[in-house]
């Protein structure tokens, strides 16, 4: 077999994981110009939820796939299916095509980021992996937090259609880089995918999300959780789990698996709730309500490399609760910035602390997880961890987007939320103008006191992380080509 070329795997892999993470934010600058050209104001939080929740309910099924079939083949898979959504999203003439095409979209994503992280595990033993994931860790966070900023230059030099449409070049780039360059052996054995569990669980996700985004919430709601029941009753007794319940009775994979929830509740709601508080009601451009969401691009890689660093010396508690009490102090100290009437640069420089805290406790938490973990169990592992983290950014997005709709009240028409959005307020009346402002700042107040509470869940469970240090076993030798 021929050797694997460890570097240039890593290439394929970083351009592969920041594609992923860049698409999950990149759209929120660029929605409100997208809902001024296509309208639907009403179905602003649906864009960016729809991506997350679809992303979110495949990420375990990417996982075991990788664990039975190998890494390469199957990100080539997500990336193929990503590649087409972000077509058919650029290409979206209505409100309703773009949500379809971003749904597809998200399928694909859903196994970009967890296989590339899992790749990582494989081709680097622990201490190294420590140090590299600080370079990981930063790489997904410039590109999550870039995307705001990008996405405000793209509106502004382009046109919205080019947030989909930049895809496509470096995921063909990616695609090449691990076609070519990374091998693997995988263990060949008799195997059943367990496709009722997978699709009981996106059954109960999906009416989770409808239920707390306020559509038939008295139906929705009880029908996820009696999916969710059916789900856990199949998983206690096919061979092969889509997700492992044992995983998640390990202490160290249980408690990330809480905390990130919460912690990416707080992230993907900020990201994208902040731009539109710029917008709107500080009337900034697209450019300006990036710029506000991207100091979390300085603060989360300089964190996390340190925090790689540190990893052999201090283990992994001490970096999971200090990131999430800065993230939980930040949280509130943005709510509070908000109902002061605070400017942009106040709001940036929170923005940036905040993403120190992210990028400390996110390198830390996705090696302990993978330590916990064989290799057969990695893959899986690893994408349970990620989706616990953004089913949490998508419920958190869906709910706090009703919560909004609920703080602005029906009085206010959604034409004219519309116009607001666009430049200048769309040319109506000033007065008008800042009625609105005020009705919207109304409702993201409620929102983001919404995200600070969830930010204190999210330290509660850092909290009760166990005590567990690196270990110094190497890399899966004997399923990796070259190593």
């Amino acid at each position: 077999m021929r050797k694997a070329d460890r570097p240039l795997t890593v290439v394929g892999v970083l351009l592969s994981m920041a594609m992923g993470a860049m698409e999950a934010t990149i759209i929120a600058t660029a929605m409100p110009t997208v809902v001024q050209k296509l309208g639907g104001i009403e179905y602003y939080g649906w864009v960016g939820a729809v991506y997350l929740l679809t992303s979110t309910v495949v990420m375990p099924l990417y996982g075991k796939l990788s664990d039975l079939h190998g890494r390469k083949p199957i990100i080539l898979l997500s990336m193929a299916i990503f590649l087409v959504g972000s077509m058919a999203s650029g290409l979206s003439r209505s409100m309703t095509q773009l949500i379809v095409s971003r749904a597809l979209q998200g399928v694909g994503a859903g196994g970009l980021q967890p296989v590339s992280i899992t790749i990582i595990g494989d081709i680097f033993d622990p201490v190294e992996r420590a140090r590299m994931q600080g370079v990981f860790g930063a790489v997904w966070g410039v590109s999550a937090m870039s995307g705001p900023l990008l996405g405000g230059l793209i509106v502004n030099t382009l046109s919205w259609r080019w947030v989909f449409f930049i895809n496509v070049p470096f995921g063909l780039l990616s695609a090449f880089f691990l076609t070519m360059f990374f091998h693997e052996r995988t263990a060949t054995h008799e195997h059943r995918l367990d496709l009722g569990g997978a699709a009981l669980l996106t059954a109960s996700i999906v009416s989770l999300l409808l239920g707390a985004g306020r559509f038939e919430p008295g139906t929705m709601l009880p029908l996820s959780a009696v999916l969710l029941a059916g789900f856990i009753w199949v998983e206690c007794r096919v061979r092969e789990p889509v997700l492992s319940l044992s995983l998640l009775r390990r202490p160290v994979i249980g408690i990330s698996s809480a905390a990130g929830a919460a912690v990416g509740a707080v992230l993907s709601s900020t990201v994208i709730y902040l731009p539109l508080y710029v917008q709107a009601v500080l009337a900034g451009t697209p450019t300006e309500a990036g710029a506000t969401v991207s100091p979390m691009l300085i603060g989360w890689p300089i964190a996390s490399t340190i925090g790689g660093h540190l990893l052999p010396r201090t283990g992994y508690r001490p970096l999971v609760r200090t990131g999430f009490a800065v993230v939980m102090v930040m949280s509130i100290a943005l709510a509070i910035l908000l109902r002061h009437g605070a400017s942009a640069t106040a709001l940036g420089a929170t923005m940036f602390v905040m993403g120190a805290g992210m990028g400390a406790a996110n390198s830390a938490l996705i090696i302990a997880v993978q330590e916990s973990a064989t290799w057969q169990e990695r893959g899986v592992a690893t994408a349970s961890t990620i989706f616990f983290r953004t089913i949490g950014g998508a419920i958190a997005v869906g709910a706090l987007g009703a919560v909004l709709a609920a703080g602005i009240g029906p009085s206010v028409p959604a034409s004219v939320l519309n116009q607001l959005l666009a430049p200048d307020h769309g040319g109506i009346d000033v007065g008008v103008a800042a009625q609105v402002a005020g009705s919207l700042s109304s409702g993201l107040y409620h929102v983001f006191d919404a995200i600070a509470v969830i930010s204190v869940a999210a330290l509660a469970a850092g909290l009760l992380f166990p005590h567990k240090t690196l270990s110094q076993s190497p890399p899966a030798e004997d399923f990796l080509a070259g190593e």
